[in-house]
């Protein structure tokens, strides 16, 4: 549920199996359950499914623009079905990665070498990623 439903801070989950798997399952999960705020979060969230699901094709739009508008902005970007992109190389990526903070975008100073991630956002947070990743790039370059 954290990425078409939104809730990555729920940390909830759903099994959908035949009930072997599920006996299977209840064997070696780890025990921790769900506060009464958590599965009320879930069950609202599950009763506006079609709404929020419906938020997962602006998702899709949205990287794929980034996959296509990162070139133009100077960096390469790694292929993805993710709601995240890989972007670089650069030769100091906590540089970058500090200099987009600096202009309120955070992005993730993780993956190979050189490489940072961005999350996809809303189209909004996306064109202010795009406006502060294009200033830091012709300051590095």
């Amino acid at each position: 549920m954290s990425k078409a439903f939104a809730l990555a801070g729920g940390r909830v989950g759903y099994l959908a199996a035949a009930p072997a798997i599920v006996d299977a399952c209840r064997i070696v999960r780890l025990p921790y359950h769900l506060s009464s705020q958590t599965q009320l979060v879930a069950e609202t969230a599950l009763r506006h499914a079609d709404h929020l699901l419906g938020q997962v094709d602006q998702l899709r739009r949205t990287r794929d623009e980034l996959l296509v508008r990162l070139p133009e902005l100077g960096v390469q970007v790694i292929d993805s079905d993710a709601n995240f992109c890989l972007f670089g190389p650069f030769a100091d990526r906590h540089d970058v990665w500090q200099r987009l903070l600096d202009r309120g975008v955070l992005v993730r100073e993780t993956g190979p070498a050189g490489w940072l991630r961005v999350s996809v956002g809303t189209p909004d947070e996306t064109e202010v990623f795009y406006e502060a990743l294009a200033e830091v790039v012709k300051e590095i370059r």
